[in-house]
């Protein structure tokens, strides 16, 4: 239904020339001018302005609607008369908060040169700030004719070319206006705000993370509000991690592919709304409670000292390929917001660095605008502490060159709000000239998947010698010294959500991904795993005992380890994916956490909590500066040592020696290099790190020396030095195969 307006206001090439003719005087139109600013959709009690970026469309209207009593929608279209710089914009009056609401652009169905205006499409608004529903899977959604199986190659491609007349609308989420008078009381002063040198991420699902956990209410797991629930909140101060990356939640939607097979997108990297809560999420509705919900979730983590950052995914959309389906970018402005192949001579061919079918092109100003209007709208109206980029390369690109003077870092690092908050890069895209890690300017952290593999490669014997070993262990300054910044510019990981969990890495050498209707072909090959000699679960208590002890062993590497240390949700409980280390599918027990005691590795859990006690009790385990190994006062010990067995500092030869994976590690707190917060002198105790790789016993000499004469052991994977033993400077100590023991200064 079309609402009333002016007598066929004219259209130019870029839109409408307004006056139209009114047809008697004290006539009036049934949608206002409104503004071209702030885009999306912006209510008031007398009207809702809603603006879209479209520049090369011939006509924009907004659609509203309404519940028909049936199940159904009523659907209300409203024309946007007015055209400023690209934007289409209107203000509609009496428009409630919670209505839902689309757009659909007229213009060139053109796809050879990217020109994909499709009237009968519903798209959803990219400024949205809530989404309603989900997009059902089918033909609807598509703005070109799909064709059938039986189809020839030409009949094929005449398809692809046609335009598809189907009405998307019943098959499609709806936009949601929102206007939210969230009472944050006082959350900015309460705000954690925890320096880099205190963090410790905890990379988790916000489903999966409480979807099976016992102490939830019901009504409320796999939700914001569980995951902000008391018993949840406890479990992570209890845990001692400081900062909680949830993984993808800005609205998504599953590949029209994975919905054929009976399969979902359970991680999310698949977005479709940059300033949408994911509404699947939401126990409290999704006609904008969802908002206010996530809201609350910030508000509690927060004032239980907790951050909050998102991992968040604008190097791609969930429309895929130009073969994918119209949402919403595509049939808006589909040469502005994709990278193509060349713009000119090829402007309906995508260029896809991601893998996912297409590449947002930050270099686009409207397109950046987005990214840097949503990633402030998270920060400053979601109070999230944060970002982790996916593929951040992919969004570094000068048209199709990774450039690290883009106007993406450019603009971020100039950015009064978002240059003050944690940036954290995935440093890689999908093509080879992507992997870019080392290379991010300040103020950038970096995923340091070296770290990663060196680390799995030391403790399973397949290292070739500690050289790299101790370079990630200090902080990776060959990666990070270079342009000023420090060991905290390094996310040390073991694992991540892609991959093995830990306790699969101990486990399996080889994927186990036939869950995930692939025939096993998807997922990584290079998994660095050892399965302590018998593939998958076993009873073998020997080969258990090995599986538990690998496990500590890697875990408290990471986390005494200088720089920024980031825990998958679960590995420290022992949570298995039975050998799926490719679980983006996988919306089931596979991939959610099982609070049960059953099964869990309790010992790994204790053992990581000591860590990071540990980490946090001493200034000595986290330095902010790189250490220099030389002493930080005249006549003291130098700031950090490597030790060979044999109690004497490592030799050029040592360093040498491939066979060679049992070494320790001083470090010295007396006096620590750094000053205090007021010019002060800052002492801590020193500590002696031993890592012992070998399948063997090993023996080691604690050094004879001035400076420390006696410690005691604080944490140990070899069950024959308990904590509390205590040691002195010259001892001989016998390390079980496999195995690690942190010495502290007495």
């Amino acid at each position: 239904m079309a609402a009333p307006g002016l007598s066929g206001p004219s259209l130019g090439q870029n839109g409408p020339v307004n006056p139209g003719v009114w047809t008697e005087d004290q006539d009036h139109v049934a949608v206002w001018p409104g503004q071209h600013q702030p885009l999306g959709a912006t209510w008031t009690e007398e009207a809702t302005n809603f603006a879209v970026y479209a520049p090369e469309a011939t006509r924009v209207e907004v659609c509203l609607f309404d519940d028909d009593g049936a199940g159904g929608d009523v659907e209300r279209r409203y024309v946007l008369t007015e055209y400023t710089l690209g934007i289409w914009h209107g203000a509609i009056p009496g428009v409630p908060r919670g209505q839902r609401y689309g757009f659909r652009a007229d213009g060139p169905w053109d796809p050879t040169n990217g020109l994909r205006f499709n009237p009968h499409k519903l798209l959803l608004d990219p400024y949205a700030l809530a989404v309603s529903g989900s997009v059902v899977p089918g033909p609807e959604i598509f703005g070109y004719v799909l064709p059938d199986e039986s189809d020839g190659k030409e009949a094929r491609a005449r398809k692809e070319r046609t335009l598809n007349r189907e009405d998307s609308g019943p098959f499609m989420a709806k936009s949601v206006v929102v206007h939210d008078e969230f009472d944050w009381g006082d959350d900015d002063l309460v705000r954690p705000r925890v320096k880099l040198t205190d963090t410790v991420i905890y990379e988790l699902h916000v489903k999966g993370f409480t979807k099976l956990h016992d102490r939830v209410p019901e009504e409320l797991r796999g939700t914001y509000a569980g995951l902000s629930s008391p018993a949840v909140v406890d479990y992570l101060r209890d845990l001692g991690i400081t900062t909680v990356e949830l993984l993808p939640v800005h609205q998504f939607v599953p590949e029209p592919a994975l919905a054929a097979k009976g399969l979902t997108n359970y991680w999310g990297y698949n977005s479709i709304g940059f300033f949408a809560p994911h509404n699947a999420y939401s126990s409290s509705g999704d006609r904008g409670q969802q908002v206010s919900e996530f809201k609350q979730m910030v508000k509690a983590l927060h004032a239980a000292g907790l951050e909050v950052i998102l991992d968040v995914v604008y190097n791609h959309t969930a429309e895929g390929s130009p073969l994918g389906p119209t949402l919403g970018f595509r049939g808006l402005d589909d040469r502005g917001y994709y990278k193509h192949v060349d713009a000119e001579a090829d402007p309906g061919t995508y260029w896809d660095v991601t893998g996912c079918g297409n590449t947002v092109d930050a270099s686009q100003p409207h397109t950046l605008r987005m990214i840097l209007d949503s990633l402030r709208y998270w920060v400053t109206e979601m109070h999230v502490d944060g970002f982790r980029f996916d593929l951040t390369s992919a969004l570094t690109r000068t048209r199709l060159t990774v450039d690290m003077g883009s106007h993406f870092l450019t603009a971020i690092a100039q950015d009064p709000v978002l240059r003050h908050v944690k940036l954290i890069a995935e440093p890689w895209d999908a093509s080879m000239d992507g992997y870019q890690v080392g290379h991010f300017p300040p103020p950038w952290c970096e995923w340091n998947d070296r770290y990663r593999d060196t680390i799995r490669d030391f403790w399973r014997l397949r290292s070739g010698g500690i050289g790299e070993v101790a370079s990630r262990l200090s902080g990776s300054s060959d990666l990070y010294a270079d342009d000023g910044r420090s060991p905290y510019a390094s996310v040390n990981f073991i694992t991540a959500h892609d991959g093995f969990t830990l306790r699969d890495l101990v486990s399996y050498n080889d994927k186990h991904n036939e869950a995930n209707g692939e025939d096993n072909r998807d997922g990584t090959d290079n998994n660095r795993s050892w399965n302590c000699g018998v593939e998958g679960e076993t009873d073998d208590p020997e080969v258990i005992a090995l599986r538990h002890r690998q496990a500590a062993n890697l875990i408290v590497t990471l986390c005494l380890s200088n720089g920024v240390p980031m825990i998958t949700a679960g590995d420290e409980r022992g949570r298995t994916q039975r050998g799926n280390n490719n679980a983006y599918t996988q919306d089931n027990e596979i991939s959610w956490m099982d609070w049960r005691p059953d099964d869990a590795w309790l010992d790994i859990y204790e053992t990581t909590k000591t860590a990071l006690r540990l980490r946090r009790e001493h200034p000595a385990l986290r330095q902010r500066h790189y250490l220099e190994g030389r002493p930080a006062v005249a006549g003291g010990p130098k700031d950090l040592a490597w030790i060979h067995p044999a109690g004497r500092e490592m030799t050029p030869g040592d360093w040498s020696d491939g066979g060679l994976h049992q070494f320790g590690m001083f470090l010295s707190g007396d006096p620590l290099r750094a000053p205090g917060a007021r010019g002060e002198q800052l002492q801590d105790a020193s500590f002696l790190i031993w890592f012992n790789a070998h399948p063997e016993p090993g023996t080691v000499a604690l050094p004879d020396q001035d400076w420390v004469k006696a410690g005691e052991v604080v944490l140990s994977t070899d069950e024959n030095h308990r904590p509390g033993t205590r040691v002195e400077a010259g001892d001989v100590l016998r390390i079980a195969p496999r195995s690690m023991l942190v010495l502290r200064q007495l």
